[in-house]
Parts: structure tokens; sequence; C-alpha cells
């Protein structure tokens, strides 16, 4: 690699505040609060809004969306669509 060109790589804890959940890995983002993680050390923590933890499709916890309530609700408030001839 050149040297100079690249950002730093460093260890950075990504925290999910919705599942109480953080994660120490590595990365060129960087921020100004820190936290002291489990091995005593203090690192740049990164709140994010979602994460494997929070995530429906990681969860199990997907929802199902109603479709058929949909179209029939469409139809009652503007009626059936195309001409009868």
């Amino acid at each position: 690699m050149k040297p100079g060109i690249h950002p730093a790589y460093h260890p950075v804890v990504f925290r999910d505040r919705a599942a109480d959940y953080a994660f120490l890995t590595r990365s060129t983002a960087t921020s100004d609060r820190t936290v002291e993680w489990e091995d005593g050390n203090t690192y740049p923590v990164i709140d994010v809004e979602i994460s494997s933890a929070s995530h429906p499709f990681y969860t199990g916890t997907r929802r199902v969306l109603d479709t058929a309530g949909r179209v029939e609700r469409f139809e009652r408030r503007y009626g059936r669509g195309g001409s009868k001839q």
C-alpha cells in the first residue's frame, strides 16, 4: 500500500442503544466520545440506530404486511377500477 493516502484504521466500539448491544471492531470511522471496554482500554464509541441485535431480519420478528387489506381499503376509498361495458 502507498504510505500516507489511506485513512487510519483503528479499534472502534459500535453501540446499538435500542438493543443494549455493543461490539468492538476495527474501522476508519472515528468519534469524539469514548467508552471503557471490557478489557479496560478506552475506545471511541459510535452509536448506531440499528444492528444485527435489533434488525427484524436477524431477530426473527419480521412484520407481515397486510396487502389484501390495503387493496380493499383502496377499493372502498376510490371504487372499483375499470368500466363495465
